[in-house]
């Protein structure tokens, strides 16, 4: 089952939960002050290949897109 990330919009306080992805979605309780505001975060996929590059991280950059070196975003 994959890992998902939460912030409560109450507290603020950032926390994970294993779901299956079916459930994603579903409400889900802040496990610091007990909310049901609570938002799935934008995760990020990160991989090191044979090489050690680091796949899916944005190189410093925040425009969502940037892979490093040439994006069209933002020209990173």
């Amino acid at each position: 089952m994959p890992i998902y990330e939460y912030v409560c919009k109450s507290c603020r306080k950032e926390f994970e939960a294993i779901r299956p992805m079916s459930q994603k979605d579903e409400p889900i309780e802040c496990e610091k002050c007990g909310s049901k505001k609570v938002r799935r975060k934008q995760s990020v996929f990160s991989a090191r290949n044979e090489s050690g590059s680091v796949a899916g991280t944005s190189s410093g950059c925040d425009c969502g897109s940037c892979s490093g070196g040439s994006c069209s975003s933002c020209g990173h």
